[in-house]
């Protein structure tokens, strides 16, 4: 079991999947977030896209309404990605939101919606930062190969700017559910930034990417990372996702993951105690694109039908060995996740060996078919066989595109 921190923070043990937003310049050409970087753009050039940006269709109640539908119960927003360009009024430099023809502060619209709605609100801050001028640039992952001409170098004072932005977010905006860094390629390891957060945000959940230590750790996608093979996660996780296969960001023609991997993606992180926070890159206008927005609904039809699995209860791997389902439990009910592509209408469930009680397809209610046998696989040397849970006739063909969640009541 995973422990709690015992304070405030501990709303994130509760509202366990989540809305990321990455939203920004990179959405006027509608390509990637990590445009002005992948694509060598020149910071002259690029900036200029401040003079094309008016999301004059932002709305943060429908995106809030979104998240809602998709069962989601807390919001986390890229205030500054890469490029440098702010999504706030902040003081420490003129590229930001309020120059801008649309000229109004972002952050200070959607926290507004957040409060006025109860969803906790994270900060995401990118650490690179491709338009201020002391930061030392030396070809590391999302830099320049050097600063440009005209920059001042000097990591301190970059630091100060830094740590200047982050007070800004933490005192302008009312209470904060989480800060997530991002992208410490500078190596920073300075505890000051996390205990400044701490002092004044007391609430707020600190991810591990930024200049010290974190709350929870943040397996990404499916890249390599020691949390995408473990059974139930051992410290507080919170695994991301894209809906959008190519790009965080905004990509025109995007490609989209499919219903079935995105449910499955969820199950897989929630039935091991984890969060889930599943990005959407809102259009330059500020509106969602029409495959994120029914995407987000197609979760959140499945996810209210099996909620009750994660909500409250706890990984179990040990119930059985079947390593092709995940196992929740809560007081003496079991719930069998079938997050893999099942290539059988049974499930075996060794060394389980008792029915129960009941046993309920959650996706529908409907009653599943409960045996113990012997089964030829479950056999090894000549009389050694038992009798072991079998779930049988499950209805595969229908729930494809779903996830199937099967509730064993043991008295």
């Amino acid at each position: 079991m995973i422990s709690r921190f015992g304070d405030g923070r501990d709303w994130f043990f509760e509202k366990r999947v989540g809305l990321f937003v990455h939203w920004g310049l990179y959405a006027v050409l509608g390509w990637h977030e990590q445009d002005q970087i992948k694509r060598n753009i020149p910071r002259c050039e690029y900036s200029q896209l401040a003079q094309r940006f008016n999301p004059v269709g932002f709305d943060p109640d429908r995106w809030l309404d979104l998240a809602d539908e998709a069962g989601m119960g807390y919001v986390c927003l890229t205030t500054k990605h890469i490029d440098g360009f702010c999504l706030w009024d902040t003081k420490q430099t003129d590229y930001n939101v309020m120059h801008t023809p649309y000229g109004r502060d972002i952050v200070g619209m959607l926290a507004e919606a957040c409060h006025r709605r109860g969803f906790p609100l994270c900060l995401y801050y990118s650490i690179p930062d491709l338009h201020q001028p002391n930061y030392p640039h030396a070809g590391r992952s999302y830099e320049w190969n050097e600063s440009p001409p005209g920059d001042e170098p000097d990591l301190a004072k970059y630091l100060d700017f830094m740590r200047a932005q982050v007070r800004e977010l933490c005192i302008c905006y009312g209470e904060l559910g989480g800060f997530w860094w991002d992208a410490n390629v500078l190596g920073v390891d300075d505890p000051s930034f996390n205990q400044m957060i701490r002092s004044l945000q007391p609430s707020a959940v600190i991810n591990d990417r930024g200049p010290s230590r974190g709350d929870f750790s943040t397996p990404e996608r499916e890249y390599p990372h020691e949390a995408h093979d473990a059974r139930a996660f051992t410290r507080p996780t919170e695994a991301c996702q894209s809906i959008g296969v190519e790009s965080w960001g905004y990509k025109e023609d995007e490609d989209y993951y499919t219903l079935r991997y995105l449910r499955q993606s969820l199950d897989k992180n929630l039935a091991r105690g984890g969060n889930y926070l599943l990005n959407v890159g809102p259009r330059a206008a500020g509106t969602f694109p029409p495959e994120a927005e029914s995407g987000l609904r197609g979760i959140g039809t499945w996810y209210r039908s099996v909620r009750e699995a994660f909500e409250q209860a706890e990984p179990a791997p040990d119930w059985t060995e079947n390593t092709d389902v995940f196992v929740t439990t809560r007081g003496d009910t079991v719930y069998i996740h079938v997050s893999k592509d099942p290539i059988m209408n049974r499930v075996l469930l060794k060394p389980i060996g008792r029915l129960p009680r009941r046993a309920t397809l959650l996706n529908t209610g409907d009653e599943v078919e409960c045996r113990l046998d012997i089964t030829p696989y479950s056999v090894g040397r000549p009389g050694t066989g038992k009798p072991y849970l079998r779930l049988r006739n499950l209805p595969i063909s229908e729930y494809r595109d779903c996830v199937m969640v099967v509730k064993l009541e043991f008295g």
